[in-house]
């Protein structure tokens, strides 16, 4: 069945109308702090007429076959969509994150930068991330860049989604 768009629409989110919806698939993950991994995600992009998308991801651990090995992280927020592709962002994450991200929407691509990056006193040392989502023949592409542990700005995540 094609994806069709929501009669309610609110036109500052046309520019990411695409990422409406449940996705499903898999990723890798790396960063000189951490051993390699594989993982399964979902994301879902909803939307009430309002200028912004409510987001939620959640993600497991898979071995080398794709199985499941355990749960992993969790994060939830808004995608505030302002004028001329313009967006805001507010996440927050189950191992102690809240973060402010900037960016822009244009031709089936999100880019965000973070704006600010507030933790617990139990988590772990994150100062920065950029975050690119892409449009590519259907499948919605995702890489994360993360600056932490002392580390500067790198690769630390990349997955590919299919629509569900």
């Amino acid at each position: 069945m094609p994806f069709e768009l929501p009669d309610n629409l609110h036109p500052n989110c046309a520019p990411i109308a695409w990422m409406l919806g449940t996705w499903h698939g898999n990723g890798h993950g790396d960063y000189p702090t951490i051993e390699k991994f594989q993982f399964g995600q979902e994301l879902i992009f909803t939307h009430d007429g309002r200028p912004f998308f409510h987001y939620y991801a959640r993600a497991w651990i898979v071995d080398e076959q794709g199985q499941k090995v355990r749960d992993a992280a969790l994060e939830t927020g808004f995608v505030r969509c302002k004028p001329d592709g313009e967006v805001e962002v507010v996440m927050t994450h189950n191992i102690g994150f809240v973060e402010i991200w900037h960016g822009k929407a244009a031709d089936g691509k999100l880019e965000i930068a973070t704006d600010a990056v507030a933790r617990t006193e139990t988590a772990k040392e994150y100062t920065a991330g950029h975050r690119l989502y892409g449009n590519v023949e259907g499948d919605l592409l995702y890489a994360f860049d993360m600056a932490a542990m002392g580390e500067p700005l790198q690769p630390h995540l990349w997955a590919r989604f299919q629509r569900a």
